[in-house]
């Protein structure tokens, strides 16, 4: 696993590297650290190589460049030494940045096969994040670099089904390219009892995430200040980094909203669903703009799996993926519809066990344990020669180093 993120923060690339190393393979992620971190740990059988230090301080596009180059120019060297130790049978690299596929490829000359995971859109991204024009000349030419990419792959995963729509319309063929979405991991969000009696004496929301401006939160603090009123004992808990975080903390501080919202960074995965455990909503308030429209998360689902009621924006993703039966939705941008529904949602136990019913039918559907075996054949499928496992039943696969 190759990456530029924080391994223990990343679910999807978690996902992924824990699923493998508990059938046998043998797996090294090399990512990111934050100050203070070890460079090695090993984390749930895998292997965790933090190569570069990050602090999320980029002051502009350029700024955040440079940092990528110097992430591929040393992933790019750590990952030849160790091949030139030990083949890779398989290199299994995340974008953002699509480009970092390039690091892996002298291995793949020397026979390593080469995934490419597109976890969000990049010309889209870019676009959102920096207010331009997918008609622009910076748009054209991320289109190409993402196309270039895709072509240093033996295979492109995309992450939900609408971008595989304009991945494979666009860059790659469609009997190379393969949707997998973020599927919760039932061995970390499942449903618990609330960690205290002061935490079920307060009505809580939570938001978990990155705090850039598609996500909306904004919109959910804003909604917070509505209801503040109606439900006393409301608390909003924001548990993420990002661009947007100093905006956020000076909205609660105009808004006189310090009792009521809660902003904390970024932690690992088991201590974010401690949080989500005592949270009797999940908010996931995205805007229905070009990128957030279309860029699926796994909250929603992690939220379903704690048994946990979720009022979400009608984005056209979460539109495509789940209905009124399963997460209250709300106008994205509208914080008034946003409170209004907190309120409904507020004094009708009975429509928030209806939503936590429907949504406990659909998660045991709908997991990474029953899901991960779709990855589980690419890989094999790729390595040639191996078992195919097609279900939890035949669950047994020859091991690969990885």
């Amino acid at each position: 696993m190759m990456a530029y993120t924080f391994y223990e923060a990343d679910n999807r690339v978690r996902r992924y590297a824990e699923a493998l190393a508990s059938r046998g393979d043998e797996v090294d992620a090399i990512v990111l650290r934050r100050p203070g971190q070890a460079s090695f740990e090993i984390i749930r059988g895998v292997r965790v190589y933090r190569i570069q230090r990050r602090l999320i301080d980029e002051k502009g596009p350029v700024e955040y460049l440079l940092k990528l180059l110097l992430f591929l120019a040393r992933s790019s060297w750590t990952l030849l030494l160790r091949n030139l130790k030990r083949r890779y049978d398989l290199i299994h690299v995340h974008s953002v940045p699509d480009f970092e596929v390039f690091a892996a490829l002298l291995p793949r000359l020397m026979g390593s096969k080469v995934i490419l995971d597109i976890h969000d859109l990049v010309p889209e991204f870019y676009a959102s994040k920096f207010g331009i024009s997918d008609r622009s000349l910076v748009f054209r030419l991320l289109v190409w670099i993402e196309k270039l990419s895709a072509r240093g792959a033996n295979h492109v995963i995309i992450s939900n089904h609408l971008w595989y729509d304009t991945l494979t319309g666009r860059s790659v063929k469609p009997t190379k390219c393969t949707a997998i979405i973020n599927y919760p991991d039932l061995s970390l969000f499942y449903r618990r009892p609330r960690s205290s009696q002061e935490s079920a004496a307060e009505f809580a929301l939570c938001y978990p995430g990155t705090l850039n401006r598609h996500q909306g939160v904004d919109v959910a603090i804003n909604a917070v200040a509505m209801v503040r009123k109606t439900i006393p004992n409301v608390r909003f808990r924001i548990i993420g980094r990002g661009p947007e975080r100093d905006k956020l903390q000076s909205m609660v501080q105009e808004q006189r909203l310090d009792d009521c919202v809660m902003i904390s960074d970024a932690v690992p995965i088991e201590q974010i669903a401690a949080v989500m455990a005592d949270t009797d909503l999940g908010i996931v308030p995205k805007r229905k703009d070009s990128f957030g429209n279309e860029a699926f998360s796994t909250k929603i689902m992690e939220f379903m799996a704690m048994g946990v009621p979720v009022v979400a924006s009608d984005t056209r993703i979460d539109r495509y993926y789940f209905n009124d039966e399963l997460v209250q939705f709300c106008e994205s941008g509208n914080a008034e519809d946003f409170a209004a529904k907190i309120v409904e949602l507020a004094r009708s136990p009975e429509k928030r066990d209806a939503l936590r019913s429907n949504a406990s039918r659909f998660i045991e559907q709908n997991n990474w344990e029953v899901k991960k075996y779709e990855y589980f054949n690419l890989v094999d499928h790729l390595l040639g020669g191996r078992r195919y496992v097609h279900g939890p039943q035949d669950a047994e696969s020859t091991s690969a180093a990885l």
